[in-house]
């Protein structure tokens, strides 16, 4: 049997062979065509082991209809219907970020004269206050990470300090210099690093992500020979992967999550990884959810397969290494984990440090190589910086190093205590209101959750606002979180007793919820053309800079 489909495939490969000669032009359309249904049917085949037959289908399908909306966009007539329509949204989003102030001037070229400190101190005090939101007591969700009025007058001392150094000049500032390392040291030193650890301090948690995604593409290239690099993060990973991904032209792939715990599905991340992955992606916490991935698993992924292994700490910053010690179930995210080969840590957020600043951790000191940018040939010197801005503000790194140093590990260890303590307290309300139910399993500061039918969530985030708390806004699935800090601590069941009062009124009159977040958050997750709210969002982003 064997000797006979050998002799019939000779027989084909001829036959083949000499309608090759006789007919190249259509021989080569046909291999085209067959190489890119190969190609096609691999594409397919993999989202299928990743994601499921279903909702393979169901991206098929939406990927189909947004083609049809995009083309629909363009023709004539309902093109400028919907183009009307967008540019109406982003008018109503101007409208809403650009308020007049009465009495207030606007600056729009340099005092002709110099004004006193007395003029410019008095106007900033005023547009320090315009938002209206209450956040000193309590009323946003993150967004203001406030460790005291004492830490608070100590860090602004020590900015003023540093207002005019620059880390770019360490022969200049050479405290400076000692500052820094000190602050990625005491960071590395809570993420269990040892003398092999390291890492830089960066402008925030999108930085510190994006010079991770840097080093593993550069370590893939120069170790591993990937030319076609790509990484693989959970759908729930922060957003500023995708960034990083587009700035660098990579590929990226959207792993799926537990719809129960919302951890990413590690079987899915297993059957993502490729030849050409360089980076996994593991958080600790969420920013949609406070959920905690299983990072130890996503570890012997990353050891098994021999790719880096990122766990983004931004979010649980100076929260997770005290869980344990809290008194509260703890989640292993550090260097222990032997796969990992990088960490991001916003030490801005619970670290209480002035707004800035962040550290990215690596494993030894050759992945932190692959981070940095040098040019030897250039006519000003030998250029080095290690991030991506060249001079950077001395002040943060400053108020940083004040923080840390004032705080402490038993002022870290308390505070950790009391604000998820508070987290668990909201949580445990929120469970108490029959409407709403808890999504994911919160493992830190945030607590997300959604609502049954008919209530909307969306209704009752228009609700709070109402009662002065500014909530985020969630989608797939639509639901809402409180990020808690050291200010909600103190007003947590004033919360919880406004969210009661919300959800009652959303129950008694549901139908009258269809404008407001309901129709913005409602039309952005079903809408099939996403370029569509791309064009929102550059709107919005548009309005921020309307004078």
């Amino acid at each position: 049997m064997v000797q006979a489909m050998s002799t019939l495939a000779k027989v084909d490969w001829q036959r083949m062979a000499a309608y090759t000669v006789k007919n190249p032009k259509q021989a080569f359309i046909n291999a085209a065509i067959a190489y890119v249904l190969f190609r096609q049917t691999l594409k397919t085949a993999k989202k299928v082991s990743i994601y499921g037959l279903r909702s393979t289908v169901m991206l098929l399908w939406k990927q189909i209809a947004g083609l049809v909306v995009w083309h629909v966009r363009r023709a004539p007539g309902t093109g400028v219907v919907v183009q009307r329509n967008i540019s109406k949204m982003v008018k109503e989003i101007e409208d809403s970020i650009n308020v007049a102030v009465p009495g207030e001037s606007k600056y729009l070229a340099v005092p002709e004269h110099g004004m006193t400190d007395k003029e410019i101190l008095a106007i900033l005090e005023r547009r320090q206050n315009e938002a209206g939101v209450d956040w000193q007591n309590g009323r946003a969700s993150g967004a203001v990470y406030h460790g005291g009025e004492d830490l608070v007058r100590l860090t602004n001392e020590a900015y003023a300090m540093f207002n005019l150094t620059n880390p770019l000049h360490p022969g200049v500032f050479p405290g400076l210099r000692r500052i820094e390392a000190e602050v990625v040291r005491m960071v590395l030193d809570l993420y269990s690093g040892d003398d092999e650890c390291c890492g830089t301090t960066t402008s925030g948690g999108t930085e510190s992500i994006i010079m991770a995604v840097r080093a593993h593409i550069v370590w893939g290239r120069e170790v591993r020979g990937i030319s076609n690099a790509n990484i693989v993060i959970p759908v729930t990973a922060h957003a500023a992967f995708d960034k990083a991904a587009e700035y660098f032209g990579i590929g990226i792939t959207h792993v799926p999550v537990d719809p129960h715990t919302q951890r990413v599905d590690l079987n899915a991340m297993r059957r993502a990884i490729d030849s050409d992955t360089v980076l996994i992606v593991g958080s600790s916490s969420t920013f949609p959810h406070g959920v905690a991935d299983d990072l130890t698993s996503l570890s012997s992924l990353a050891v098994k397969y021999k790719v880096g292994f990122h766990i983004d700490s931004c979010l649980g910053s100076f929260i997770m290494p005290f869980l344990k010690e809290a008194g509260f179930p703890e989640v292993v995210c550090d260097l222990r984990l032997p796969g990992v080969t990088s960490i991001s840590c916003d030490t801005h957020k619970y670290g209480f440090a002035p707004k800035g600043t962040s550290v990215v951790m690596y494993r030894n000191k050759q992945m932190r190589h692959y981070q940095y940018f040098t040019i030897s040939t250039w006519p000003g010197g030998v250029y080095a910086s290690p991030t991506i801005a060249g001079s950077r503000s001395g002040a943060v790194i400053a108020g940083c190093w004040a923080a840390m140093a004032k705080m402490g590990r038993d002022g870290y260890l308390q505070q950790c205590k009391d604000i998820v303590g508070c987290r668990i307290e909201i949580q445990k309300g929120i469970e108490q209101i029959p409407e709403l139910y808890v999504v994911g399993e919160p493992s830190s500061t945030v607590v997300a959750f959604s609502s049954h039918a008919p209530v909307g969530i969306y209704g009752v985030l228009d609700e709070m606002k109402k009662r002065g708390w500014d909530l985020s806004p969630l989608q797939h699935p639509a639901a809402l979180h409180i990020a808690c800090t050291r200010l909600t601590v103190p007003v947590s069941q004033e919360f919880l007793r406004d969210l009661r009062d919300s959800v009652a009124l959303v129950r008694a009159s549901p139908d009258s919820y269809s404008k407001g977040s309901q129709a913005v958050y409602g039309f952005a997750s079903t809408v099939p053309d996403t370029t569509i709210i791309d064009e929102v969002a550059q709107g919005f982003i548009d309005a921020l800079y309307v004078t």
